[in-house]
């Protein structure tokens, strides 16, 4: 219980262009924001990110990104973090729209197990198809 309380305030650094000076932002929103990232950028996709500044700093930023300009995503540990597969539909729904993506920084991502039932074996679709493949 202990760790996963620390987890929480782990926070991870995204390096954009030759700014020597990252945007500090939690782990667990990170690894959700570099999954969307890099599945747009990969499909050469242009888009905005926005933020509205947590750290006593008035206003808010924009990034765009583009697959040209270096991006980076540090985290501060070392355990993957588990994604939340509503949120990261949601964070991809909205950066595909003419808004860009717009995330809070203070924002809680909750666990994938919290919001679905475990599941003992892979759905009947998925067995199908492995059946099928073997």
């Amino acid at each position: 219980m202990q760790l996963k309380q620390r987890r929480e305030f782990l926070v991870g650094h995204l390096y954009y262009g030759t700014t020597p000076e990252p945007v500090r932002i939690p782990d667990r929103l990170l690894a959700h924001i570099k999954v969307v990232v890099a599945t747009k950028l990969r499909r050469g996709e242009s888009f905005t990110i926005s933020w509205t500044h947590v750290d006593g700093t008035p206003g808010r930023s924009t990034l765009w990104l583009q697959p040209a300009i270096p991006l980076r995503f540090v985290f501060e540990s070392a355990e993957p973090e588990q994604l939340h597969s509503p949120t990261l539909k949601d964070m991809a729904d909205m950066a595909n729209s003419s808004a860009g993506l717009i995330v809070a920084l203070d924002v809680e991502i909750p666990s994938e197990t919290a919001t679905q039932p475990a599941r003992t074996s892979a759905p009947a679709s998925r067995r199908t198809t492995l059946r099928s493949a073997a």
